[in-house]
C-alpha cells in the first residue's frame, strides 16, 4: 500500500528544493516519488523541466524522448517533442515530428497548430498562411482550436502594425462557406467592436451572427445596445420583437422594446411590451429589471389617467426593489397631487433624498409633500435646497411655482410674487414654443399632448398642425396670428373679436395658471393694504 503521508512530505520537499534552486535534490526527491507511486508522465515532464533549469539539454531531451517511446500511439507526446526541438533550434527534427504525426492523424489540431508556429518561426509565411486556412476552414477543427488560431493571428498582426483589413479578410474567408460558424461570426463582430470600427459596420456584423444563429442572446443584446446608443428606436423594436420569438424568457428585450416605443411617444405599444415582459416574471427573474418594468408601467398608466392601476404598478415595483428611487419619487409626488396617503408619500420621498441628497427633482417632491402636510417651515428648507440644486437645462417652472406657494405660506409674500411671475412666464414661453415648433414641423404625440396641457381647443391644435406657409411669412407671424386672431375686418369688429378670443383663451388656461393668478392677486392686495397702513 502507498504511504500517503510519506508522498505528501516528498511533494513538499520538491517545492522547498525548487524554491531554493537545489535542482539535484529535486531530481532525487522525484525519483523517490516514482518509487512510491510508480513512473508517470507527470514525473517525467517534471524531471525534463528541472533539467531545462539546469541547462542540461541532453538529459531534458532524453526524458521527453522516453515519453514518446513509452507511448508510441499517443501523438501528443511526439508533437510536444517537436515543439521542444523548435525551441532549441533543431528545426529539421521538429519538422519530421510534426509531419509524422500528421501522416498518422491528418486532422490532429495540436500538430497542425505546432506546424503553423514552426512555419512562422522559420519565416515561411506562405506555408503558414496555408496551414492557418486549413485549420480555420476545416469543419473538423474544434472551436477552441479556432479561437486559439484567431487569437494567435491577431496578436501577430498587432505586433506588425495592426492592419485590421487582414484580420477581417481572414474572418470573411471562414464565413464565406455554405454553413458558416456563428461563433466565428461573433468573434468577428467582437473584434470589430474592440477596434472601434464604425457603428453601422459593427451592427451588420452582429446581424450576420443572428442570421446564422437567431437565438444567440449575447449577439442580439450587443446589437440592441448599439442601436439604442445610436437612437435607432425603430430598429431596436424590431430586434426585440425577434428576440421575443427566439428567447421569450429573456425579459431584457421586453424592457428595451417597450422603452424604444416610449421614446417615440407610442405609449400604448410600450405598455403592451412591458406587460408581455411582466407576464414572464418568475422567482428567478432579475429584481432590478422587474422593478424597472413595473416602474415605467406605472408612469404610463398615470399619464393615461389610470391612477389606481398606476399605483398598483408602483407597489409591485417596490416589492421587487424597495429602493428604486425614480419610482419612489414619482409615486410619492402623484400621491401628493391627489392629497392622499401623505404619510406614505413622505416616507417614500425621504428615501430618495437620502439616496441622492443633491437631486433637485427629489428635493422638490419632498418639499411639496411637506407643504401638503402644512409643515411650511420644513417645506421651505427643502424647497430652498431644490432651487439650489435644480437642473439649469430643464424646465423648472413647477419647482418655482412650488417655491411661490411655500414662501407665501411662510409669510414671504414679496418673494412668492416673484416666483409666481417667473412661473407664469415659463408656462407662457412653453406654449409659444409649442406653437413655433408646430410651425417648423416638429410635431408628434408628445407635442399634441403638450399643447393639450395648455387647454388649447382641438380646432386650435388642428390649425397648428395643418399650417399654411403661403399665408404667413414666418413662424413668428403665424404664432402671433393664432394668439391675436388677425382677420381682415373693420377695426372695431376685429378688436371685439380679439377681446373675445383673449377671454376665451384665459378661460381655457389650465388649473395651475388659474391658481397662480389668484394667489398673485391675493399677494398684491395684501401688499397694498400693508403700504396703506
Amino acid at each position: 500500500a502507498k504511504n500517503h503521508d510519506n508522498t505528501d512530505a516528498l511533494r513538499i520537499l520538491v517545492q522547498l528544493y525548487s524554491q531554493n534552486k537545489d535542482y539535484k535534490s529535486v531530481l532525487k526527491t522525484i525519483s523517490r516519488l516514482e518509487v512510491e507511486e510508480g513512473e508517470s508522465e507527470q514525473f517525467t515532464l517534471s524531471k525534463m523541466r528541472v533539467y531545462e533549469l539546469m541547462n542540461d539539454k541532453k538529459a531534458a531531451y532524453q526524458e521527453l524522448k522516453s515519453l514518446v517511446d513509452q507511448h508510441p500511439l499517443d501523438m501528443q507526446y511526439k508533437t510536444m517533442l517537436g515543439n521542444w526541438l523548435v525551441q532549441h533550434d533543431r528545426q529539421k527534427e521538429a519538422y519530421k515530428c510534426f509531419t509524422d504525426v500528421l501522416k498518422e492523424e491528418p486532422d490532429n489540431s495540436y500538430a497542425q497548430m505546432s506546424l503553423y508556429d514552426y512555419y512562422n518561426a522559420t519565416h515561411q509565411e506562405q506555408l503558414a498562411g496555408q496551414m492557418l486556412d486549413k485549420i480555420l476552414m476545416s469543419p473538423k477543427s474544434d472551436l477552441e482550436t479556432k479561437v486559439m488560431m484567431y487569437r494567435s493571428f491577431i496578436q501577430k498582426n498587432e505586433s506588425e502594425g495592426g492592419d485590421s483589413t487582414k484580420v477581417i479578410a481572414l474572418f470573411d474567408k471562414a464565413l464565406n462557406v455554405a454553413h458558416p460558424s456563428a461563433d466565428v461570426a461573433e468573434m468577428k463582430a467582437a473584434y470589430m467592436s474592440l477596434k472601434k470600427m464604425p457603428a453601422d459596420s459593427v451592427c451588420r456584423a452582429f446581424e450576420k451572427v443572428l442570421t446564422i444563429a437567431p437565438d444567440n442572446v449575447n449577439a442580439r443584446m450587443q446589437l440592441v445596445q448599439m442601436l439604442w446608443n445610436e437612437k435607432k428606436y425603430d430598429l431596436v423594436s424590431l430586434q426585440c420583437k425577434a428576440a421575443q420569438e427566439y428567447n421569450p424568457e429573456e425579459m431584457v428585450f421586453y424592457y428595451f422594446g417597450g422603452m424604444a416605443y416610449y421614446q417615440k411617444d407610442k405609449e400604448d405599444e410600450a405598455l403592451r411590451e412591458f406587460r408581455l415582459g411582466l407576464a414572464q416574471v418568475n422567482a428567478q427573474s432579475p429584481a432590478d429589471l422587474v422593478s424597472d418594468l413595473y416602474a415605467v408601467t406605472g408612469d404610463i398608466l398615470h399619464k393615461k389617467g389610470e391612477e389606481q392601476e398606476a399605483f398598483a404598478a408602483y407597489d409591485s415595483c417596490l416589492q421587487w426593489k424597495d429602493d428604486n428611487v425614480m419610482a419612489l419619487n414619482n409615486y410619492a409626488y402623484y400621491l401628493s397631487e391627489k392629497g392622499v396617503d401623505l404619510h406614505k408619500a413622505e416616507s417614500m420621498s425621504y428615501k430618495t433624498i437620502k439616496a441622492e441628497p443633491n437631486n433637485g427633482t427629489y428635493l422638490d417632491t419632498y418639499a411639496w409633500i411637506l407643504f401638503m402636510e402644512e409643515r411650511y417651515a420644513d417645506a421651505k428648507t427643502y424647497i430652498d435646497q431644490a432651487l439650489k440644486n435644480r437642473d439649469s437645462t430643464a424646465d423648472n417652472s413647477t419647482v418655482i411655482e412650488h417655491a411661490g406657494d411655500i414662501y407665501y405660506m411662510n409669510g414671504m409674500a414679496d418673494e412668492s410674487v416673484d416666483f409666481w411671475k417667473f412661473a407664469i412666464q415659463k408656462h407662457t414661453n412653453m406654449l409659444y414654443k409649442c406653437m413655433l415648433f408646430a410651425w417648423e414641423g416638429k410635431k408628434g404625440d408628445g407635442m399634441a399632448k403638450q399643447m393639450k396641457s395648455f387647454r388649447l381647443s382641438e380646432e386650435a391644435i388642428a390649425v397648428i398642425e395643418h399650417r399654411n406657409r403661403e399665408l404667413y411669412r414666418s413662424g413668428q407671424a403665424y404664432v402671433e396670428s393664432l394668439l391675436l386672431g388677425e382677420k381682415k375686418r373693420p377695426m372695431e369688429e376685429q378688436l371685439l373679436e380679439v377681446l373675445e378670443e383673449i377671454k376665451g383663451e384665459l378661460n381655457r388656461q389650465n388649473y395651475k395658471l388659474e391658481k397662480l393668478q389668484k394667489c398673485l392677486d391675493s399677494a398684491l392686495e395684501q401688499r397694498r393694504k400693508t403700504e396703506e397702513n
